[in-house]
């Protein structure tokens, strides 16, 4: 959408129609949930939905993807229902794009697009704007032949935000180049969240992080674990650049929570290339917390897309703890079901702050783990000692002191594991 001018958000938004192909792959889900996502993610995109089209074939038309038949009718919908722009919940081939649009008269937009165009309306800090560009960048390249001008033109519209009014894609070699410049900057931007990590592991405070599908309520719970301020929306990829806040346990232990990008099904693959530097705080996280949406009927499918997106960056070996959030939208027989299905998970509703201290109980008991029982000893005259003392009561859980003779104190401590080495100098055999 062209964000120049003075229009009222109501005179800007986009008419859009919807179009859906079903396959045999596709029918196992409700179509209209699917329909529902969609209509959701168009109108993130700053969409008014005033048509919707779907399509059932056994395979996909290869020149149309819904077949000419259906394409001349969605032709005459557009034309009556006045539509500036086609959104199709299926990733089209360059060709089937031009095909749908020469029929049609109006700009098509596919799935992967229309999430690439919302990522670039969410991103804020220069770190996310790079990754947005950079797989927009990488989508568009294969798709420049045959284009002829029409990607050179500076335009508005779903689709055409970001690199798409920069004039970059007319040059195939200029679009490499931005690419490789891109990569560069991300790379660096790796280096430095490789840096702040190795800082924070040398401090032994460990990161749990906050991930699942797009408006499960991973912000509000944010907020409501560390005090902060994010921005809370009911909306589709509401956060975009990665939050990260330290807070203490009733143990006095301290972690850091990270709050990430949500997933959704079909994320486009650009997307998950380009923000491995973000996802890496998934990856080399400590403890993972799915958060869920108990109220959503497709629940089942939601989770396994961002189990799905975990395998594809490699976070499938992290720990995970299971969070079902918005229990207060949930009837009580079918919340009763779902603690009975799931006896290890936890169930909160953020909105409402209901079950914020056993969400943290499981996450302390969930890192306690890692620990093992020591019996040590320090000697409190000595600074070195008095230091180390500080780190256990920091980092461990104390369960019993007791004086010494003299300076001695003796102690038996719930150690971390990947703490064992730094007091093994104290460590009493049992």
């Amino acid at each position: 959408m062209n964000m120049r001018g003075t229009a009222t958000p109501e005179q800007s938004r986009e008419r859009a129609a919807l179009v859906r192909l079903a396959t045999r792959s596709s029918r196992a889900v409700d179509p209209d949930i699917l329909l529902d996502e969609l209509t959701g993610l168009a109108r993130a995109a700053g969409a008014e939905v005033v048509l919707n089209i779907v399509q059932d074939r056994p395979k996909p038309d290869s020149a149309t993807l819904i077949g000419k038949g259906k394409a001349e009718t969605l032709a005459r919908g557009c034309e009556e229902a006045e539509v500036s722009v086609v959104i199709v919940d299926n990733e089209l081939s360059p060709a089937q794009t031009r095909n749908l649009e020469a029929i049609c008269g109006r700009r098509v937009v596919d799935r992967t697009l229309l999430i690439l165009d919302i990522f670039a309306r969410r991103a804020r800090t220069r770190e996310g704007q790079l990754q947005v560009e950079l797989a927009q960048l990488q989508y568009l390249l294969p798709r420049l032949a045959g284009s002829g001008t029409a990607l050179s033109q500076q335009g508005g519209g779903i689709g055409t935000r970001g690199p798409g009014e920069t004039k970059l894609e007319t040059d195939r070699r200029r679009i490499r180049s931005r690419i490789a410049a891109l990569k560069a900057d991300i790379a660096e931007v790796r280096r430095r969240r490789g840096y702040l990590r190795t800082r924070r592991r040398r401090a032994d405070v460990p990161t749990v992080a906050l991930v699942g599908y797009t408006n499960a309520g991973k912000t509000t719970l944010f907020n409501r674990l560390t005090g902060a301020a994010a921005l809370e929306s009911d909306a589709l990829f509401a956060t975009l650049d990665p939050l990260m806040r330290r807070i203490k346990l009733a143990d006095a232990r301290q972690l850091i929570v990270a709050d990430t990008v949500g997933f959704i099904d079909r994320l486009p693959h650009q997307l998950v290339a380009a923000f491995h530097a973000t996802l890496e705080e998934v990856v080399n996280a400590d403890l993972l917390l799915h958060v869920m949406d108990a109220s959503a009927v497709d629940r089942e499918r939601r989770a396994e897309a961002v189990s799905s997106v975990l395998g594809e960056i490699g976070a499938d070996q992290v720990p995970v703890l299971e969070v079902f959030n918005k229990i207060d939208a949930v009837e009580d027989d079918e919340l009763s079901s779902l603690r009975a299905a799931h006896p290890e998970a936890v169930f909160v509703s953020a909105l409402e702050d209901l079950g914020r201290s056993d969400l943290l109980t499981a996450v302390s008991a969930r890192l306690a783990l890692d620990c093992e029982r020591l019996h040590l000893s320090f000697n409190s005259s000595l600074q070195a000692d008095r230091d180390l003392l500080a780190d256990l009561y920091r980092h461990g859980t104390v369960l019993v002191q007791e004086p010494g003779t003299g300076d001695q104190v003796s102690l038996e401590a719930d150690v971390p594991r990947r703490l064992l080495g730094r007091f093994s100098r104290v460590r009493v055999p049992a």
